[in-house]
């Protein structure tokens, strides 16, 4: 019988991080020489204990004064990272970062209490990261790296990753109540009780908003947290179940063309019936201890997610008669975890720090489908597939305290991956095995007065769709070679980065981070989910310059500011040129925040996302776009306080999004090629009381 290339490689990976993880320890007198790092403090204040100028840890002190519109805009705590939104505030928000239009995920990988929120062969995205579940208040941490530096980092992590956490315990219960316009209402309730020899957090959020859209969006969601902890992130235990369930109407970005045309308003649909519903249930478990010399770490989870999608980005292009509606169907359960021991070691007078892991996660797809539509009833199914992917992970990694100026960090990961697609269409049917191994090295020069100097080199990948990986025909009937040979696409796609950086506090109060990075990728994304096929791809390199800063001249006043700019090319010579679309080249974001504890506090934030070219001759370029953000408290008292948000306090008409195509509207004979646009919401207010017993 013919060996499977995906179960050798398994076995041995297991093998080898099993003897790994649970040899013994060699240790130099029987004493621990090099503590584990636990990041804290503000975004900068790394000195000592950063691999890169370009990771850090933001704290829920820096996030309780931030104004959100969206769940998902807590990650704009990532220096550079930008994040917008094309259509119904239910579906995962738009993504910027490093010269990426990282689409609704890919290429930057999150995490939520030690869950990977990325799904891979999505019906919409590869890597589709639905953040919506989030709720900001219960946030503690927001553990972020940029590059493919660590062996930590794997999948979806070329650009970068971010962890998410929450707290275990609550200083006190509280409940809260928000109104707003445009239909905007919000409860929350959280507190944290102890029960047996721990704590328990429980938190429910209802909401609803209808936007400023002329088809009020009826974005409804019912959030629920409950966790159970006992002692510390770094010695203890947690158990914590979510869920999230949510249904909306959605306006899509619309051709400007029909805007400026007074076909409809600003905030009109050319389609009034997409939207679409979705839901996400998770068990996760995290334990973590700590024993002399060695550390270890480990974490289980189980999520059962779904989506209906009804999306509209042509009008009636394809379709004259019913619209080009299309509907995107995912029904998925994943489940994997992960075990991590560390040794801390001495080594001739040198502190050692040597790690070893193991990750598996599966994708149990039982349907993911692409059906064309119209009000939201089928008319035709251009695929449905069933899906297995599944990957393992093994990683080791050594620190090496050479001299007091001088540190080392390398490693090595090695993940292979397993696809198992059964579709509707026997000829896009099959079974692949791949795998791929990732060098990851980074240098430590300092500190020299308060200053240290990084270097950083590895290699990442980003998974393409299974169903990418697999197809032999064309499945689209709206596409002129539908039946005809396509080419499957590379399973793992590499990526090569560079990083070279200074971190100082150079001036009293003042920290400062400086990053110049390059990365290149053997190609861009292939699988596009909205036609079910693959399309051409080059290979890419993106390069740019960071600076981030956080200043704290005054008790309870922070003043944050980064900077990035980026120039993403595709390196292979086409005569249509080599701009990427949709990569962003500006970014810049401000922020001043204030809480002494006295009654009052607040913050105000400023971003700005920079013109990026729409097609590849840079002929057609989006427009720049500036939002300000401001957010004010008042305590009542000790246990009641006001909190007022002021969102576009400018009132700034701008587009969240631009994109170039061609699309074709109900009176048109022809295609129009034509600027698409989500404009950004306008001026919003809303209040919230927060009561705490």
């Amino acid at each position: 019988m013919k060996k499977n290339p995906f179960r050798l490689l398994s076995a041995r990976i297991a093998s080898a991080v099993s003897a790994a993880l649970f040899a013994p320890a060699c240790l130099a007198g029987g004493q621990q020489t090099l503590e584990p790092m636990e990041v804290t403090g503000s975004v900068l204040r790394l000195i000592g204990a950063a691999d890169s100028a370009s990771e850090g840890t933001v704290t829920q002190r820096q996030i309780v004064t931030r104004p959100w519109l969206r769940p998902a805009e807590v990650l704009e705590t990532v220096p550079g990272l930008i994040v917008t939104q094309h259509t119904g505030d239910g579906k995962a928000n738009q993504y910027f970062l490093r010269g990426f239009n990282l689409d609704h995920g890919t290429d930057f990988a999150t995490f939520a209490l030690g869950v990977p929120v990325n799904l891979p062969t999505h019906a919409h995205g590869q890597g589709y990261t639905d953040a919506n579940f989030l709720i900001p208040e219960l946030i503690s941490t927001v553990r972020y790296r940029k590059g493919p530096y660590s062996v930590h980092q794997g999948d979806f992590a070329a650009a970068g990753s971010a962890a998410i956490d929450y707290v275990r315990v609550l200083d006190t219960a509280f409940g809260e109540v928000g109104v707003g316009q445009r239909g905007f209402r919000r409860l929350l309730a959280a507190g944290s009780p102890r029960l047996g020899d721990g704590n328990l957090l429980v938190a429910g959020e209802v909401y609803r908003n209808d936007g400023p859209w002329e088809v009020p969006q009826d974005y409804r969601k019912a959030n629920g947290v409950v966790r159970w902890s006992q002692g510390t992130e770094s010695q203890g235990f947690e158990v914590s179940l979510l869920a999230y369930d949510a249904k909306w109407d959605a306006t899509d970005q619309v051709a400007l063309r029909a805007i400026d045309g007074g076909l409809i308003g600003r905030y009109g649909t050319l389609d009034p019936t997409t939207g679409g519903e979705t839901s996400r249930y998770s068990l996760s478990a995290q334990w973590a201890a700590r024993d002399g010399a060695t550390a270890t770490r480990a974490s289980a989870y189980a999520v059962r997610y779904r989506l209906d999608l009804f999306s509209n980005f042509t009008y009636f292009l394809d379709n004259p008669d019913d619209g080009d509606q299309f509907e995107q169907l995912d029904r998925r359960t994943y489940f994997g975890g992960e075990v991590q021991r560390s040794w801390f070691l001495d080594w001739g007078g040198r502190a050692i720090e040597l790690t070893a892991g193991a990750i598996l996660r599966q994708d149990d797809i039982d349907a993911v489908g692409l059906y064309l539509t119209s009000a939201r009833q089928r008319l035709q199914t251009v695929r449905v597939d069933e899906v297995m992917q599944r990957s393992v992970t093994a990683y080791g990694e050594a620190s090496v305290q050479w001299s007091r100026w001088l540190r080392t960090v390398a490693g090595v990961r090695v993940d292979g991956y397993r696809f198992d697609v059964a579709s509707d269409t026997p000829a896009n049917s099959g079974q692949l095995s791949d795998a791929i191994v990732t060098p990851k090295l980074q240098a430590v020069f300092g500190p020299f007065d308060n200053t240290e100097f990084y270097a950083a080199y590895g290699h990442g990948f980003h998974s393409n769709d299974a169903r990418g990986a697999t197809i032999r025909v064309n499945p689209d009937p709206r596409a002129e070679d539908f039946g005809e040979p396509v080419d499957p696409v590379s399973p793992l796609v590499r990526a090569k980065g560079v990083e070279l950086g200074v971190r100082g506090a150079w001036l009293p109060n003042l920290q400062t981070a400086i990053a110049l990075w390059r990365l290149d990728l053997a190609s861009e994304l292939l699988f596009v989910g909205d036609a079910g096929t693959t399309e051409p791809s080059r290979p890419s390199r993106r390069q740019g310059i960071e600076w981030a800063n956080y200043w704290t001249p005054l008790r309870g006043l922070i003043v944050d500011a980064d900077f990035t700019w980026s120039r993403a090319r595709f390196r292979d010579n086409s005569p249509e040129g080599d701009r990427i679309p949709g990569a962003v080249e500006t970014t810049a974001a401000v922020g001043v925040a204030f809480d002494d504890g006295g009654p009052f506090y607040g913050g105000l934030r400023l971003r700005y996302l920079g013109g990026r070219p729409l097609v590849e001759d840079n002929s057609v370029r989006s427009a720049a776009s500036t939002l300000v953000n401001a957010r004010a408290g008042w305590r009542l008292a000790r246990n009641a306080e006001l909190v007022l948000d002021v969102l576009n306090l400018f009132d700034r008409k701008v587009n969240d999004i631009e994109y170039y195509y061609a699309s074709r509207l109900r009176e048109e004979t022809d295609p129009v090629a034509d600027r698409h646009v989500h404009p950004a919401e306008p001026r919003t207010v809303r209040l919230a009381l927060r009561v705490k017993f």
